[in-house]
């Protein structure tokens, strides 16, 4: 891409969208009002190289202050059968909107209803529906007439998940993702001082023999790790039995980097993923590209990847941040970043943390919005390649 396109790059975020299990199913784009036009933009995003391919298979759930807006050059460039068209319950009042958004249904597109728009959603051809989990429910007579699946954004607990899925709601994003897994009630905190443990040996580079008696110790751990160096990510010639093959075949660099993300794969109670595994994996790439479009070396490009990773360990194991920095031998830099984010690893961080990310920030970081995105699409592609082989 040329520097005046990169200067003119649309200011864009994505938020995974989840079902009841925890399991990505689609990313809702929000673009920043500095991003102009939806329109233009939003053809100038998905027509980036490789995009489409990189957040594959999930579903893209776009929104639209009025589908009017969307001339041939956008319908042409959205995946239609892989995009979600979300309009505002008020502009389906409109005839010529209905009439639109049937022409973009007959073109394979699915339409999202945003509130309650009675009749006029189904004269516009709306299948599903979303509504906000910090408002109430919508009328059961919305929530039926239409296909679904249906989404609740603003989670804002398990309890509120819940609360929408009984109601019929299937989709769900929020801060609901970010809550922790609490210590089984009658466990005495074995699991928690195990990972910790962990956690420590890793953070000084210990011996892989260390780690093989500790991964001994931890059946669920070990069982995630054997599975993953048999996955079709890594396609061993031969099947591998042994934590002592596991470290071989994955190497230090990525031994330590898997095993920071297994700490988050976990099943739950409910039999669900972790929701906080995916999230962990995406700070932390982003957090590697970061760095490393900062002129970052491979040292200070792990140190990134560290931060980002562990910057949902207080969330994980239901303990304060400092309580675990001081458990754990990490470099001065990752400390500021995960206590205060202070420092360029503080910076990062913050701006990885943000679904919406800030203009102002970026321009601190020296990041322009193009390199933003591309830092997205990869961080988000391993992230979904790690909710696989996990």
């Amino acid at each position: 891409m040329s520097a005046s396109d990169s200067s003119t790059f649309p200011l864009v975020g994505l938020q995974a969208v989840s079902n009841a299990q925890h399991q990505w199913v689609a990313l809702a784009f929000h673009l920043t009002p500095q991003a102009g036009l939806a329109a233009p933009a939003l053809a100038q995003l998905f027509a980036y190289p490789d995009m489409r391919a990189a957040l594959a298979p999930l579903d893209f759930i776009v929104s639209l202050d009025d589908p009017l807006h969307v001339d041939e050059a956008l319908a042409t460039s959205l995946p239609a059968q892989h995009t979600i068209l979300r309009v505002p319950a008020a502009a389906c009042a409109k005839s010529e909107v209905q009439n639109r958004c049937r022409e973009l249904s007959e073109r394979g597109f699915r339409l999202m209803v945003d509130g309650e728009a009675g009749l006029d959603a189904g004269k516009a051809g709306m299948r599903a529906l979303s509504a906000d989990a910090g408002g109430g429910l919508p009328s059961m007579v919305s929530i039926l007439t239409l296909a679904g699946p249906h989404w609740a954004s603003n989670v804002a607990d398990k309890a509120c998940l819940e609360n929408w899925r009984s109601a019929g709601f299937s989709w769900f994003s929020g801060a609901y993702t970010r809550e922790g897994v609490p210590e089984a009630p009658n466990g005495d905190g074995t699991s928690r001082k195990r990972l910790l443990a962990l956690l420590g040996l890793l953070a000084r580079d210990a011996d892989s023999r260390e780690l093989e008696i500790l991964l001994k110790q931890d059946p669920a751990l070990a069982y995630h790790l054997l599975k993953l160096v048999n996955s079709a990510a890594f396609a061993p010639a031969a099947p591998i039995h042994s934590f002592t093959q596991a470290i071989n075949v994955l190497g230090r660099r990525q031994l330590q980097r898997w095993l920071q993300l297994l700490l988050y794969a976990r099943q739950q109670d409910e039999g669900g993923a972790n929701a906080l595994l995916p999230l962990a994996a995406v700070r932390g790439a982003q957090m590697e590209f970061l760095c490393k479009e900062r002129g970052g070396d491979r040292d200070a490009q792990d140190m990134a990847f560290v931060a980002g990773v562990f910057s949902l360990l207080d969330v994980l194991l239901g303990m304060p941040m400092t309580e675990i920095v001081s458990a754990l031998s990490l470099d001065l830099d990752v400390v500021r970043a995960l206590l205060d984010r202070a420092g360029p690893l503080g910076d990062m961080l913050a701006l990885t943390e943000a679904e919406h990310p800030d203009p102002t920030r970026l321009q601190a970081l020296g990041i322009d919005t193009e390199t933003h995105w591309r830092g997205l699409l990869q961080a988000y592609h391993w992230a979904i390649q790690v909710s696989r082989n996990l």
